[in-house]
Formats: C-alpha cells, structure tokens, sequence
C-alpha cells in the first residue's frame, strides 16, 4: 500500500517504477536490477499498470483495446486470454461497446482488465476503485483479492480508501511531501501511533498531529 495525501507523489513515484518518468535522485531496482539497465521491453513484459484517471482509446470498442494491449503485450493465445479476463470481471454486456460509452465503473473494470491482460508480475493500481458504487466496489476488490491469491504478482497499491488499504496490503508505505515518513502493516502503524484505526492514523500523520 502507498498511502498519502494529495500531491504527495504516489503517483508520480508509480511513474517512476512504470520508467515515464526520470528520478531527480536515486535508483529504482526490480529484482535487484536497476530499471535503466533492464532492455526495457523485457520490462515492460513483466508489469502493467491500471487507474481511473487515464483513459483507454475511447472510440475502440472493449474487445479492441484488449486485443490492441494484448498485441502490444506480446500475449499469447490472445482469444481465450480476453474471454477469460472478460468472464471473469463481467464484461460480457459491453465488451462490443465504444470505451467512451461506459460509465464510470464500467471503465474501471476495463482498465484493470487491460492492466491483467499479460498476467503481469508487477501490478501498479492507482486507486483502482476510485468513483465506483459500494457493489462494484467491493466486486472488484474481491477480485483482486482473489487475484493476488492466486498468481505470483507484487501489487502496489495507492489509494485513499482505507478499508481498501487493509483489506489487500500486506505492508504500507506512508508518504508526506515527497518522502516516505513511515511503514509497516496496518496494524502495527495503527499501534504505533495510538489510533484507533488507519484512518486516524493516516490523518495524524497527513497533519502532523501528535
């Protein structure tokens, strides 16, 4: 989990680790390899990203981008690869239509199924759930839940969903004006700083409140 307020650099850092954007300072390892010595299609193979606010091609239909990504992707048995992600996230009653005629939630599902169609290793999720109804909501967190289980995948989530947080995270990171001030689970920061749950703690650490 990476965790912090707005304008922090949650996002800026996931595009760091997706190789958009050059750090000032520092390196950036996967693996132990540092990312500007890895042939960067190799790379590319390996991760794959998903957030609500970058939109997929809005005039290519579901099945299109799929196959467009999946292409790009270099993804094997491509057909069955979009039957199954499009069965297993529902999108079978709009996978025929535009992108730009969804609604909200219906694109979410299709951007994390755009960023599931390698089977990626490493899964960055900008707040995959940002916008969506309770239902949806916890439709796709239960999926992603399932999915972690299932696959050997490192996901980084950023999100300001707290339940979210606890629910998929293993461990947190917590971020304050460009740097990491502090991490562990959930509970041992909730412990850590006297609260009653991440929430609290988040917004103690978010304000500097004692």
């Amino acid at each position: 989990g990476l965790l912090g307020p707005n304008g922090c650099g949650k996002t800026t850092t996931i595009g760091m680790m997706l190789g958009l954007i050059k750090p000032t300072r520092g390196k950036i390892l996967v693996d132990e390899q540092n990312i500007d010595s890895i042939e960067r299609t190799e790379y590319l193979s390996k991760i794959n990203f998903a957030s609500p606010y970058v939109e997929l091609p809005k005039k290519l239909t579901v099945k299109q981008n799929l196959d467009v990504y999946g292409r790009l992707y270099g993804v094997k048995d491509l057909e069955n690869r979009i039957k199954d992600i499009v069965h297993d996230l529902s999108l079978s009653k709009f996978v025929n239509k535009k992108t730009g005629e969804l609604s909200s939630g219906q694109k979410n599902r299709v951007s994390l199924a755009k960023s599931l169609i390698n089977k990626p290793k490493f899964l960055f999720l900008d707040e995959p759930t940002a916008s969506l109804d309770p239902d949806i909501g916890d439709f796709v967190r239960q999926y992603i839940e399932n999915y972690k289980n299932q696959n050997e995948v490192t996901i980084l989530l950023a999100s300001h969903n707290m339940d979210e947080v606890e629910r998929l995270t293993d461990s947190i990171m917590m971020m304050k004006k460009g740097k990491i001030v502090d991490s562990g689970t959930s509970q041992t920061l909730i412990e850590k700083h006297g609260r009653n749950n991440l929430e609290e703690t988040f917004l103690k650490i978010a304000r500097s409140v004692k």
